[in-house]
């Protein structure tokens, strides 16, 4: 391939600082044609290496600027991107930001640089590049970059971003799994996918490797027939699965001269801890914030161990604790605590400083006095929105008060709720004393998130975990001691081996359990490892050296920001010369892109750090191209089996011979019964009720009905197999599984796939809950009369004879008496020896969405 000749210095360069953004194109619909986009992710040992190809063509007649967009996740290092036009490669290459920052200083100065890369999610930043392109000229896009996932909660997690906001002839996704450990489970999630793009999704997998591709025709990516232009794909596309395990709990993998040593031992008894809650309730906590707060702390209590003590610090200008020492965490004093934290009031300023300090006070004399059990360990979860402002307010002299105060004796964790809050300044004081950081996002969900970093953390299993290779064996090692070893995650350390390394690698973990020590010994025979990674369709070479050097350039990075400022430009230098050795663009890197000849402008941008304010991320500069207008996705369903009326023919809602029809509770289909459905009104406000609960299915749905306004105010199915839970509200949908918690709004597409069950949801806000030899559950966000929440059922001819509850009782043995001669309109139905009236009612179908229609069938109240 063609580069550009040495002489043409006249060029114009990019230059991407920092970039942690994926990119897909956007282009004037009809001019610009992306007519391939390909994205292959190899995923060798928890190591994800993606490519992204984008190939356009100017169909215009006249000069058009092309711009390339798009997302990759936070974590991830960009190790490469390049164009090619007409022939010619424009490739970018790694320097260090200062020096790039420095050479195009005066293209700064003159206002031509735009921000290139800005924070778009929790999870992803967005990166866009713009070129001018002449007509009919043709080019490409290429960008890879790299990332080691982290197993969280049980599992390991993928993320691609899917927009091309435009039909495209050939587009491929492709992602390869090869774990040596082997496979436990996979599962796929997607925001855009319809189940007519569900046909284009493939998954084929073995004990040790997994193949998804996903390869849509242009008919499938098409919004609908009106919308011909538009395209579906707007969203994330997920992977997620766990490997399989050894008594030993760790797993040594080696490929050419590096290895790496993964960690996670199963079936640990948990180890008792000792926490205390320290809670902002300052004014800017006021609102939304404080109730998410209370609703998660409420949860959270909820879920301490039977063995753990706790107590609550609440502050704002002043702290005050709950009780004056940690109390166990009993029924008794969970429910009390319960009622505190709901009667917690938001006023008055923010004293970080001595809310942290007495929670130690707290944690210190329950030490001396012996009240904390043998073997437990102590950890401080802080919530706050802001930044100091009463008693000592210097952040500074607040960490080291700190830092003194804790002396390596405790852990304390950090949470930032919003973007008022320096992250940095928390990030810090996590790090300092053995803890890590964590943004809560305001939004709907944001007491889930605080459910789910308690997760994170709720199940030490060990301490002091110390890994231990022979020293005339390996050199290079990342960090190897970790204070603390939580359930669901994972312990991952990677090195170099010597020349003279043995045939046979061990390796000892040391650590301590709640009452005792313990010793893993794992060995390796370096042969077979280096053996199992020569299958090129599924790993890219070396690279395990490519994880080692991530890693430890990612702890290294991690390490500056607890290190006092003597060490720290020891650390970065050392961080700087692997991604410079290995291209990666770091917060200490740049890559520089040269561009064709003649183009005006230079771009200037930088990796946004976690600890800026959101408001700032990006700098100023000209507007890029709009995205497409958005029209309404019309719903998509797969057909209810027809349900034809007992006596009369079904009109609209909206028939204007009579008042408005409204819904029932619960519309039960019946079938191969004389009576075909039957409507149930819940009459009674009976609380939290137990609707269907089958055995034999696996399956158990209970909810809330309030009378008063005629819906549901919750519902929840929990399923045995896979374990899973989803509990919908009127706000969203909360799927929980291996206690981890995620949160779905309304009327947002989701196909989700699993072993054993399928999770989607419409644009018309129907969930369905599927799987070949299972009831189909459905949750509908209804808007007709009588709006909130609704029931749906399918294939009930799948219930068990063990079938029970309020409504599973309707699929026992069920008699219906003959009708009255005297009134045709009502009978009796007799169900486990109760009968119950019912009477022939107009009612409301809301199976198939707003604006329902009416039907006429035999309705029962209980």
């Amino acid at each position: 391939m063609k580069t550009p000749a040495p002489g043409r210095a006249c060029g114009v360069v990019l230059v991407l600082l920092s970039l942690a953004t994926l990119q897909t194109l956007r282009a004037q619909k009809n001019d610009i044609d992306i007519y391939s986009l390909t994205v292959d992710s190899r995923v060798s040992s928890r190591f994800a290496h993606t490519v992204v190809t984008s190939r356009v063509v100017n169909k215009a007649s006249t000069l058009q600027e092309v711009t390339f967009q798009m997302e990759l996740p936070k974590k991830a290092f960009i190790t490469n991107f390049s164009m090619i036009i007409d022939g010619v490669t424009y490739p970018g290459n790694i320097k260090e930001k200062a020096a790039a920052q420095e050479q195009y200083s005066a293209a700064v100065e003159r206002g031509e640089s735009a921000g290139l890369v800005k924070a778009t999610g929790r999870k992803t930043e967005q990166f866009q590049v713009s070129v001018s392109v002449a007509p009919a000229a043709k080019i490409t896009f290429e960008l890879v970059y790299e990332e080691l996932l982290v197993r969280h909660l049980g599992a390991y997690e993928l993320l691609l971003k899917v927009q091309p906001q435009q039909l495209v002839k050939h587009l491929q996704m492709d992602i390869y799994i090869f774990e040596p450990q082997g496979i436990s489970f996979l599962e796929t999630e997607s925001t855009f996918m319809t189940n007519e793009l569900a046909e284009a999704l493939t998954t084929t997998q073995n004990k040790t490797k997994a193949h998804v591709r996903f390869r849509p025709t242009l008919s499938q990516q098409q919004k609908s027939p009106e919308q011909q232009q538009d395209t579906v794909l707007d969203g994330n596309f997920i992977v997620r699965y766990d490997v399989d395990r050894t008594v030993s709990g760790g797993s040594i993998q080696i490929e050419n001269g590096y290895f790496v040593h993964y960690f996670a031992p199963e079936h640990l008894a948990t180890i008792p801890k000792n926490v205390i809650f320290v809670i902002d309730k300052s004014g800017s906590m006021s609102g939304r914030k404080i109730q998410q707060t209370r609703e998660a702390l409420i949860k959270i209590l909820g879920d301490l161990g039977p063995r753990d003590q706790f107590n609550l610090i609440s502050f704002s200008g002043e702290a005050t604790p709950w009780k004056p020492q940690l109390v166990a965490a009993s029924a008794e004093n969970v429910n009390e605590a319960k009622s505190y934290a709901t009667a917690i009031q938001a006023q008055g300023g923010t004293n970080i400083n001595d809310a942290i300090l007495m929670a130690v006070q707290l944690l210190e004399r329950a030490n001396r006095e012996e009240l904390l059990p043998p073997g437990s360990v102590t950890l401080i979860i802080l919530l706050t929105d802001g930044d100091p402002t009463v008693g000592e307010t210097n952040p500074s002299e607040i960490q080291k008060n700190v830092q003194e105060a804790i002396d390596g004796q405790h852990s304390l964790f950090c949470l930032g709720f919003g973007f008022d809050v320096s992250y940095a300044f928390l990030e810090k004081l996590a790090l300092d004393n053995g803890g890590l950081a964590r943004r809560i996002y305001e939004d709907s969900d944001s007491a889930l998130q605080l459910q789910d970093f308690y997760q994170e953390v709720a199940n030490p299993l060990m301490t002091s975990v110390a890994f231990e290779y022979p020293s005339n064996t390996v050199e290079a090692v990342t960090q190897d001691a970790f204070r603390l070893f939580f359930k669901g995650s994972e312990l991952v350390v990677a090195g170099k081996l010597r020349d003279q390394s043995p045939d046979v690698f061990s390796a000892k973990v040391r650590g301590q359990l709640h009452m005792g020590n313990i010793t893993f010994v794992t060995e390796s025979r370096v042969a077979e490892q280096e053996k199992a990674f020569w299958s090129p369709r599924y790993i890219f070479h070396s690279f395990m050296e490519r994880l080692w050097a991530y890693l430890t350039i990612q702890q290294l990075l991690e390490q500056t920001v607890s290190t006092p400022d003597a060490e720290k430009q020891a650390l970065e230098a050392r961080a700087l010369n692997l991604s410079l050795s290995y291209s990666f663009v770091t917060p200490l890197t740049s890559m520089v892109i040269t561009k064709p000849e003649g183009q005006e402008q230079s771009q200037v941008a930088e990796k946004p750090v976690e600890n800026e304010n959101r408001h700032r991320n990006v700098h100023s500069g000209p507007p890029g191209p709009l995205h497409p207008p958005r029209l309404p996705h019309p719903p998509h369903r797969t057909p209810w089996r027809p349900t034809p009326p007992d006596v009369m023919p079904q009109t609209t809602a909206a028939s204007p011979h009579h008042a408005p029809i409204q819904p029932p509770s619960v519309i039960l289909p019946l079938p191969g019964r004389s009576v075909d459905r039957l409507c149930v009104d819940l009459k009674r406000s009976q609380g939290p009720t137990n609707l269907l609960s089958d055995p034999g299915q696996g399956i158990e749905v209970t909810g809330h009905y309030e009378t008063e306004k005629g819906h549901f105010s919750w519902i929840e199915v929990t399923f045995e197999k896979p374990q899973l839970q989803v509990r919908a509200s009127p706000e969203h949908v909360v799927v929980t599984r291996n206690r981890r918690s995620s949160a779905y709004k309304w009327k947002k597409t989701l196909y989700s796939v699993m072993p054993g069950l399928k999770m989607t949801m419409d644009k018309a806000g129907l969930l369905l809950l599927s799987s070949p030899d299972r009831v189909t559950i459905g949750l509908l966000s209804w808007d007709g009369p009588g709006a909130g929440l609704r029931l749906l059922l399918r294939d009930t001819d799948r219930f068990s004879s063990h079938i029970s509850g309020t409504l599973g009782q309707f699929y026992q043995d069920v008699l219906w008496e003959p009708l009255a001669a005297a009134d045709d309109s009502k009978r009796t139905l007799k169900v486990q020896g109760h009968d119950h009236s019912a009477t022939r009612d107009l009612k409301l179908d809301y199976q198939e969405g707003p604006p329902g229609t009416e039907i006429s069938c035999w309705s029962v109240e209980l």
